[in-house]
């Protein structure tokens, strides 16, 4: 009996300890998801500062083009206002569409395209976008790396039984980003 015992007793405590260690890794994934976030939302806030010097030199040159402005300034707004990872990544496609247009708008007037302070904000935006995009690509390893331990054996138990997101949500390319761009010359 008390053999018994000693043998339950120890496989109750063999599957605590797996237990914590299930936890402690699910902890540890989930860090690594928020810290992946945090460095996104660190190279969008280097983008939103960006924006309104680069708005406010090409508004100078294109003051009809008022729409555009206007697209870019909501969807700055928007940006702020989200709340929730996936409200933040719809906001910042829709901001990245209005600045897809607000550069267009600046291909339109050649000697905007020469001015020193717009070719000086135009790199470091294009620099950011790039940043954005490594970003990106981090934080959906991060987001995979939870999501696989998080679906596999005996590790979906334990995340069961926890208040950690059963799966992460992905950065996703937008549907207008899947069309092949017009180029006229």
């Amino acid at each position: 009996m008390k053999k018994t015992l000693w043998i339950v007793l120890a496989v109750v405590v063999i599957v605590a300890l797996m237990g914590v260690g299930k936890y402690n890794q699910i902890v540890k994934l989930n860090q690594g998801v928020q810290e992946g976030w945090s460095q996104v939302e660190n190279v969008l806030q280097r983008r939103n500062d960006l924006i309104p010097n680069l708005v406010e030199t090409v508004k100078g040159y294109a003051a009809h083009e008022q729409k555009v402005f206007i697209d870019v300034t909501e969807a700055r707004a928007k940006v702020g206002q989200a709340q929730t990872i996936p409200d933040k990544i719809a906001a910042n496609d829709q901001l990245t569409a209005a600045l897809g247009r607000l550069l267009v708008v600046a291909e339109n007037y050649p000697q905007l395209k020469a001015n020193e302070n717009f070719l000086a904000l135009q790199d470091e935006l294009a620099g950011t976008e790039n940043r954005i995009s490594v970003e990106r690509r981090r934080f959906n390893e991060q987001v995979n790396a939870y999501n696989t331990f998080a679906q596999q054996f005996p590790n979906n138990i334990v995340v069961r039984f926890t208040v950690f997101p059963k799966q992460q949500v992905y950065f996703k390319a937008e549907e207008a980003a899947k069309e092949v761009p017009k180029v006229k010359f």
